[in-house]
């Protein structure tokens, strides 16, 4: 009997979890890419029957446990993405990686979107779209970080 090996997603968690909180110059800062995104994207996509909006959740509640922001912004942002990802796997699957970059640009900047709009509830909105430059930084990543870790969570046979 293989095991499933797991702990390779609860690892891309604390990893991503770490890069969301690392310290960056601060003319860098609204360039970091959002980290837990590209993770939530890429896991729903890879396992869609195990892991979706409830995971994203989860993973939401951590960041913002860890970053100090508003408990449940990006839950709330994280399962969405999750649940456009759900609707979606099948035909991103079949994307070519300009398409999926396109995509994974559009749903991080759902993320942004919605943790900008309940920043501004709490009375901290971001003026312009300075807020949307992590959409730009994940999409440019994902043609690297997407086939590395389907890789990896392939030679780990993670189910």
């Amino acid at each position: 009997m293989e095991a499933n090996n797991r702990w390779f997603i609860a690892v891309t968690v604390v990893v991503a979890l770490l890069l969301a909180v690392m310290p960056l110059p601060y003319q860098w800062l609204w360039f970091r890419p959002a980290f837990t995104a590209l993770l939530v994207i890429f896991w729903v996509n890879y396992m869609p029957q195990s892991l979706g909006v409830g995971f994203a959740w989860a993973v939401g509640l951590l960041e913002d446990l860890v970053t100090g922001a508003a408990v449940g912004s990006q839950a709330l942002a994280l399962a969405v993405v999750a649940y456009f990802s759900l609707l979606t796997y099948q035909r991103t699957r079949a994307f070519n990686m300009g398409q999926q970059l396109m995509w994974v640009f559009i749903l991080v900047g759902i993320n942004q979107v919605l943790g900008n709009w309940v920043h501004s509830l709490a009375g901290k909105p971001v003026s312009g779209l300075t807020f949307l430059w992590p959409a730009v930084t994940s999409a440019l990543l994902w043609p690297w970080i997407a086939p590395w870790m389907s890789g990896v969570a392939g030679r780990l046979h993670v189910k």
